[in-house]
């Protein structure tokens, strides 16, 4: 017995000596790695290392956590943070109540079998996703103009136009109006994702649930819906991602300054004001780098949050 346990062992060594190093493995991954490594993760811990320094008479100095103090403590600089991430708090809010279930809606309706002009529909809704965000934040700053804008003619032509207001020109209304904005420009990524989730279910499961006569919208909401759970969390983190790393549609409808009076500020445009500085404000790329920090310890929060929590639950969904 111990002499075939030993001659098993001894079978075992070898064939593993005998295992070829797959070199090309490492040549393949290499210059992605590298890549990778010079635009992502060296820049990356610079931002870790720049927040935790000063720029004290032309020298840079160790300080710790003292940026970080300033940030949450000197009211010249936490008004405006803690008004920037209540203002991204809302833009997420509003992508998650407003573009995801819309995503959810039109998906559903796509991969309907009666529908005729799918693919017109899928087309039409996913190419604003393509835009650039220059091109869309000028054009619905041109069309929700009160002056030279189509909305306020559109809105008198359907009798509506009693409920026009300038909403890019009013504190209470403008970031709620570019929020809704964003969600017309990417409401088609949700609907592709959970449009290819949806056909991607068996047709023996839905076969075998018109044959227990659930068919419909109880279909939906009962067989398809938890089906497609694992990519609806896929779809919920990359909105939370996306939205903390907003910037491009803020600066370009109402500027660095995020009018009206940093009403449509968030983390985005504050971390751009407050390293490159503008008008009578000065730059502070220590500041800006503590600020850069603070998005990212929110991502990796958000992100871990899903991974471990929420994504182990969706795993018996999947199919």
């Amino acid at each position: 017995m111990a002499t075939k346990l030993m001659a098993t062992k001894l079978m075992a060594a070898e064939t593993r000596a005998k295992r070829p190093i797959r070199w090309h493995v490492g040549v393949f991954l290499a210059p992605a790695v590298l890549v990778y490594t010079a635009f992502m993760i060296l820049p990356l811990f610079g931002t870790l290392q720049l927040s935790l320094f000063r720029n004290i008479e032309q020298s840079q100095v160790f300080v710790g956590f003292s940026n970080f103090r300033t940030l949450f403590g000197d009211p010249n600089w936490s008004v405006n943070f803690w008004n920037a991430l209540r203002n991204n708090v809302w833009f997420f809010i509003i992508h998650m109540m407003v573009q995801n279930p819309i995503g959810i809606l039109l998906a559903a309706l796509l991969s309907s079998p009666r529908l005729r002009f799918t693919a017109f529909y899928r087309t039409a809704i996913f190419v604003p996703t393509v835009l650039s965000f220059v091109i869309v934040g000028f054009a619905w700053k041109l069309i929700l103009s009160p002056i030279w804008g189509v909305a306020p003619h559109l809105m008198d032509f359907v009798g509506l136009k009693s409920f026009f207001t300038p909403w890019l020109g009013k504190e209470q209304y403008a970031l709620t109006a570019l929020s809704l904005v964003s969600v017309w420009q990417f409401v088609g990524i949700p609907m592709m994702l959970i449009y290819a989730a949806l056909l991607s279910i068996p047709d023996e499961v839905i076969e075998a649930a018109e044959c227990d006569g659930v068919t419909g919208m109880a279909q939906f909401w009962k067989i398809k819906l938890p089906l497609i759970l694992p990519s609806i969390g896929i779809i919920s983190i990359l909105t939370f991602v996306g939205n903390f790393n907003a910037f491009d549609l803020i600066y370009t409808a109402q500027g660095a300054l995020a009018g009206p009076n940093y009403s449509t500020d968030i983390l985005g445009t504050f971390l751009y004001r407050a390293f490159f500085g503008f008008q009578l404000q000065v730059g502070d790329p220590n500041m800006g780098a503590a600020i850069a920090t603070i998005m990212f310890l929110i991502i990796l929060a958000g992100v871990c949050v899903y991974l471990f929590l929420v994504q182990t639950r969706l795993r018996r969904y999947q199919f």
